[in-house]
Formats: structure tokens, sequence, C-alpha cells
């Protein structure tokens, strides 16, 4: 950065200022395109981790499409948050497992269209699961169930087939990794894992998968990786096993907690093995201190971080 920033002082000779503002923008601020080496235009998958307090929800955006990785709890804003982000119709809304810290805001989403819904297999968390699948009926939103070998896709907007899924190449690939369908699976354990892949740039949704489906996960995936990894179970020390860690090898990892929670998330343990595999302290993200975090995937770049 001073190295750009002195060559725009000495060769266009303007105020420091103006050369601030021009080194700014050449970085790839946001909402602009990326042109690749091939001359085609680029644009990103934002990801960003919302700051629900003690929950999860994920927000993903590309090229003016929306779509949801759970809901965080209820009474915590999601809506509202989603609305001040210009957020008006979601192309679909996955919903890990029926934990109310993960579904409870879905129920509020009321202002908001949403075209299509998927939930894992998981049975457990009665009432929060036939909450929400009465306001689906009742929206007449189509639910349908995921399970590993699924590939879930933004419609292209060039247009497609309107249910979700489109060819590949033309939008970013979201790949269903776990639950399977050989296995009974509920609660933590039954996570729906998404895996985001955009190009060269690549991240991990876990919701809140146990250490035991962490290995699950790896014997199906012995050659997982990802840049962007979402913390499992909010940094609980019963998810994020060092083998993981180690193998996934992100750049960046994010926990979605909240602030003075009960239950002492992230642990103390997690957040020393995260530094070990992450090899910069300032590459571990939790909303509980940074507030909600957004990540560019950049097809032909990688990972930009906030």
């Amino acid at each position: 950065m001073t190295r750009i920033l002195r060559n725009l002082v000495v060769w266009v000779r303007v105020p420091l200022c103006i050369a601030v503002v021009a080194a700014l923008c050449c970085i790839v601020p946001a909402g602009c395109t990326w042109v690749s080496e091939a001359g085609e235009e680029e644009h990103p998958l934002r990801v960003t981790v919302l700051d629900v307090g003690q929950g999860l929800a994920v927000l993903l955006e590309h090229d003016g499409r929306f779509a949801l990785y759970d809901a965080g709890p209820d009474s915590a804003g999601v809506a509202d948050s989603l609305g001040a982000r210009g957020v008006r119709e979601l192309e679909w809304v996955v919903l890990s497992h029926n934990h109310r810290d993960h579904v409870g805001g879905f129920v509020e989403l009321k202002d908001i269209r949403v075209k299509r819904l998927f939930v894992g297999p998981d049975t457990a968390g009665g009432v929060w699961r036939d909450s929400v699948l009465y306001i689906a009926h009742k929206r007449e939103i189509p639910v349908d169930t995921l399970l590993r070998g699924r590939t879930l896709q933004f419609e292209s907007s060039g247009g497609s087939s309107g249910d979700g899924f489109s060819g590949f190449g033309e939008v970013p690939d979201i790949r269903v990794l776990w639950p399977t369908d050989y296995d009974v699976v509920s609660g933590n354990h039954g996570s729906v894992v998404l895996q985001v892949v955009w190009g060269k740039a690549s991240a991990l949704l876990t919701g809140d998968l146990d250490s035991l489906g962490e290995r699950g996960l790896l014997e199906l995936s012995p050659t997982l990786t990802a840049d962007l990894l979402q913390v499992g179970h909010h940094g609980s020390a019963g998810s994020s096993g060092l083998q993981f860690l180690a193998q996934v090898s992100p750049e960046y990892a994010v926990a979605s907690v909240g602030a003075t929670n009960p239950y002492g998330h992230p642990s103390e343990q997690v957040v020393q093995k995260l530094k070990y595999v992450l090899g910069d302290s300032l590459r571990f993200f939790r909303t509980d201190k940074d507030g909600s975090a957004c990540f560019e995937l950049w097809p032909g770049m990688g990972v930009i971080s906030p």
C-alpha cells in the first residue's frame, strides 16, 4: 500500500488525500467488478456472517441475488438486518438443523419473499421444525430436503429454469457435503454443511456440526479445503477438531457468538487451535467483538477479508 501511495504522489503529483482514495479504489471496492486475464468480467460472491447474537445467519449475495444459510434466533432482528441491506427477495433459505438459534428468525421474514426453503433430515426440535414448516406451507414456499450430493446454485442473471438450480460455470457452485442419505442424524450432528466454490475461492458453512460429524465428513471428503470457514457450533469445544481444521486449512475463520454468552463460546481451546492453523489471530473474526463479518469471494483472485 505504501509503495502504491508513493508512486501516485510522485507520478501524478496530486494531494495525498486524493492519492489515498485512488489507491483504495485500485484494491477492488465493494460493488465493483473485476476483469479476468481472459478479459471476462467477474462478480464477487459476498458472504456475510450476520451479528445475530448467540445464533447463526449467513447472507450470500451474487450479482444482485440473495440467499440465506440459517436464519438466526427469533427476536434478533434478522429481518431488519436483511431489509437494511436491501434484501427484498431470497432465492432460497437453507436451515442447517432445527435448533432455535438457527431457525427462529425464519418465522419473522414476513416482508421478504422466500422462493424456496431447504432443510436437512433433522427430526429434532419439534416445535421449531413444525413452526417453520407451517409458515412455509402458509406462504406457499416449496420445501425440499438436502443430502450429500445435491448442488444448489443461484439463478443466472441471464435467466434459468427458475427452480434455484442452473448449469455449472455460470454462477457459484454450492455443494451439499453433509449429511448423508445412509445415516440417521439429528441435532448438531445432522447440520447441513455447504461448500461454496466460486472459481479459485471457496467457503465452508458448517452450522453446528460436531467433532463426530467432522470426522465423518473428512472420511467422505479427504481432500476438503476452504479459504473461509464458518466455525462450527459457535466455537464449542465439541467441534473444530484439530485434524479437521488442519485439513480444511482456511485463510480466514469466523465464529458467530453472542456477547457474554453463558456457554463460553468460543472456547479458548478452539481459539488456540484456530490461531495455530490460521497463523495469524487477525484472520479470526467473531461477531461478538467484530460485528457482522463480510467476505468477498472472487473467482479469479480468492477471498478478500473485511
